[in-house]
């Protein structure tokens, strides 16, 4: 069924309330990253540079291991207690996190408030994933995901051209406290908002050709939290498709963590640049990964409207994006030419990136009913975040290792060839375990 020009858009807000909630989780989540180097001037990381990496890693590795620990339970949670309840608990608990960190003054205490920012961050994506199976049909899931997701983007756009000023100015102290209280704004429009869609029906909000075309292609009608069935991870975990997602997640997360928490630090190290000056190429990078979050979406719905089957477009696409992070292999090379060179294969793995998670989540809702989503989901956020620690320890130790022997480029050289590799491998694992990326009909 094709949306028709008076359908109504009331679903579209309801996405762009789940775009801003992923902009605020990941300016919070940027912060650490960009305030590295004042951290390190300010003694906040020790007396000795030759352990700065590790113990950066070490914090890194401290959101990752709660990322994950929150992802074991968060989702599941979030399907028992309701998506309007449980995404507002999340966000506010993570913005209190965020403030929290401009209270402590050193590693130990820098560990412990990545902590408490990443248990509850774990609950964006459940949510994030469960929203848009609720609200949107089977053929413009992808691209709602995809522009939900764009919000990490222009997350970490927005936090290079604000953090390191703020910090510049006011201290960094008042970076951490800034952008939590912006995320305690959010929870004012999602409670005047949110709601499921028969509610909004009811209410006269949401009309009743928008509500028919919510509900066309679906594979069930979505219950109310306490009409729907929990579903235990030892349940899920017995479906091969559970594993496909898992270690989809599990090998193509690692990429984009290290992207994330060590893009300002290779920028630093290979070119110089610090302070507000890292601002223009990292924007570069998540306007790059922007457009691809979008795209990302659109092109399996362009695949699906020319008459192929909604699996074979989503691992068409999936394949497609694939084969872009690869240019990184030459990262090292093409940027001793030009550090803008540099910047632009990064941003092209990171569209890549982003063009490949609008999908890999959307495989949750082809694949598994609306009421199971979040758990799902947070079992492959589990072991996203299990990758993230594994390359954040990785990164640590390399780095490290080259920055004593004089020539810290080369560690970074070998941490992108690595990454470049991670999304064929990703794909292939998945498509042996899922051959199709159909229902499956819990017990």
């Amino acid at each position: 069924m094709t949306a028709l020009p008076g359908v109504g858009k009331y679903r579209w807000r309801i996405c762009a309330l789940v775009f801003f909630a992923t902009t605020i989780n990941y300016l919070d989540r940027q912060v650490m990253s960009l305030l590295k180097p004042f951290l390190e001037e300010n003694g906040l990381f020790g007396n000795d540079p030759s352990h700065y990496e590790t113990i950066y890693a070490n914090i890194v590795v401290s959101f990752q291991l709660a990322f994950a620990a929150g992802m074991i339970f968060v989702g599941g949670i979030i399907d028992r207690i309701g998506l309007k309840l449980g995404y507002a608990a999340s966000l506010l608990g993570w913005s209190l996190a965020s403030i929290a960190h401009a209270f402590v003054g050193g590693p130990i205490g820098f560990m412990m408030a990545r902590v408490g920012l990443g248990i509850p961050e774990a609950g964006n994506y459940p949510a994030a994933i469960k929203t848009t199976a609720i609200w949107f049909p089977r053929k413009e899931r992808a691209l709602a995901n995809g522009i939900a997701i764009s919000g990490t983007n222009i997350g970490a756009l927005l936090a290079p051209l604000s953090v390191p000023l703020i910090a510049i100015t006011m201290g960094w102290q008042w970076a951490f406290i800034i952008t939590g209280v912006i995320g305690m704004s959010w929870l004012f429009f999602w409670q005047r908002m949110y709601d499921s869609p028969e509610k909004k029906l009811a209410e006269g909000k949401l009309g009743r050709e928008e509500y028919a075309y919510i509900m066309s292609g679906k594979d069930e009608i979505v219950q109310a939290p306490d009409a729907s069935p929990s579903f235990r991870w030892s349940k899920l975990l017995t479906y091969r498709k559970t594993w496909a997602y898992f270690l989809g997640k599990l090998i193509s997360d690692p990429p984009w963590a290290f992207i994330t928490f060590w893009l300002p630090a290779f920028l630093k190290a290979q070119y110089g640049l610090k302070g507000t000056d890292v601002g223009l190429p990292i924007a570069l990078v998540y306007t790059m990964a922007t457009v691809g979050s979008i795209f990302g979406g659109w092109l399996p719905k362009r695949f699906m409207e020319g008459g192929l089957d909604p699996s074979r477009s989503r691992k068409r696409a999936m394949f497609i994006y694939a084969l872009f992070p690869l240019p990184v292999i030459m990262v090292q090379f093409l940027g001793g030419q030009s550090m803008w060179l540099a910047v632009i294969i990064i941003g092209i793995a990171a569209s890549a990136h982003q063009a490949w998670s609008a999908n890999i989540y959307t495989t949750v809702s082809d694949m598994f009913p609306a009421r199971a989503a979040a758990s799902v989901t947070g079992i492959g956020g589990l072991a996203g975040a299990m990758g993230g620690m594994l390359i954040a320890q990785v990164a640590g130790q390399v780095l490290d290792h080259y920055q004593g022997l004089g020539d810290i480029r080369i560690g970074y050289g070998i941490m992108f060839m690595l990454s470049a590799t991670f999304y064929l491998i990703a794909w292939v694992v998945m498509h042996l375990l899922a051959p199709k990326f159909d229902q499956t009909a819990l017990d």
